[in-house]
């Protein structure tokens, strides 16, 4: 028999697993905005149940400029904006290591400034992402896909280590709202280095590789990158770009997905939860025989 539950009680359930007491949510009429962390998660009153106050992650546009000049609109959840602006540009081939980037002084704008010039043209195209698509404008699939470098060998990991990889991402705001993905870098021994979250699975992704980037960790040869969610093309095509050699999914690969990573040599593992983890491609970095689809 399937059970119910209330939005206001898993929301509850929520805040008491990220240490917040709702006494201390300010509720006014409509919405009020946390403090704790800023402008990432909106707290709405309920409607349908009395007394609730519901949390849910905060999405709006971001226009990425490059020497005054408009290149991209993506819907993101606000905070670690420069990342994510330097890893897209990354992840496109557009700009080869860190460049100075910043909001601009109308910060309701939601428009941040990355220095050029850039790596190549990118034309008349102009991209346009929702929270859901990371490739979605894009008319051709020679525009779609982007050249990397030839993965290097990577580490050799245990099956056992991807497996536990998804439990140890941070995921305060997933805590909170429950509608956010997470990126994590790993290193070869599974210890978390840094996670990134976002209403976009590829914005997460592009906000580790942004950090990567700044941090000076690009190509990511011998460490690992774990998601949330599904494996998507344009996220096994991000983690390559970046040189990551093994990337980890909480959900399923695309076809297309299987396909590149086995064309660029990458180690792609889906459906990694509870101990499991199914290889799709590039096996030969595990220790250990895994069984693969098909």
């Amino acid at each position: 028999m399937r059970c119910e539950v209330p939005a206001h009680s898993r929301a509850r359930r929520r805040r008491a697993r990220s240490g917040l007491d709702d006494e201390k949510i300010l509720c006014v009429p409509g919405f009020a905005f946390a403090s704790d962390p800023p402008r990432l998660v909106r707290e709405y009153e309920e409607i349908e149940h009395d007394g609730g106050v519901d949390a849910v992650a905060i999405e709006e546009p971001l226009e990425v400029r490059v020497d005054g000049r408009p290149l991209s609109v993506t819907m993101r959840t606000p905070g670690h904006d420069e990342e994510l602006a330097l890893g897209f540009l990354y992840g496109e081939g557009l700009i080869d290591g860190p460049r100075a980037a910043g909001l601009t002084a109308d910060f309701a704008a939601n428009t941040i400034e990355v220095s050029g010039p850039l790596l190549r043209d990118p034309g008349e195209r102009r991209f346009y992402t929702t929270s859901s698509c990371g490739v979605c404008g894009k008319g051709a699939l020679e525009e779609v896909a982007v050249a990397s470098a030839p993965l290097g060998p990577g580490p050799t990991v245990d099956r056992a280590l991807l497996a536990a990889l998804p439990d140890r991402l941070v995921q305060p705001t997933f805590e909170r709202t429950g509608g956010v993905h997470a990126t994590g870098l790993f290193d070869a021994d599974g210890a978390l280095l840094f996670a990134r979250e976002d209403v976009g699975r590829h914005n997460a992704m592009d906000k580790v590789v942004g950090r990567a980037l700044l941090d000076g960790l690009v190509p990511l040869g011998d460490r690992i990158l774990c998601v949330s969610g599904r494996l998507s093309f344009e996220l096994v095509q991000k983690a390559a770009v970046a040189g990551a050699p093994i990337l980890v999914g909480v959900g399923a690969p695309s076809t297309l997905a299987i396909d590149l990573a086995a064309d660029r040599g990458l180690t792609l593992c889906g459906f990694t939860r509870e101990g499991r983890t199914t290889v799709y491609a590039g096996s030969h970095r595990l220790r250990s025989s895994w069984p693969t689809p098909g």
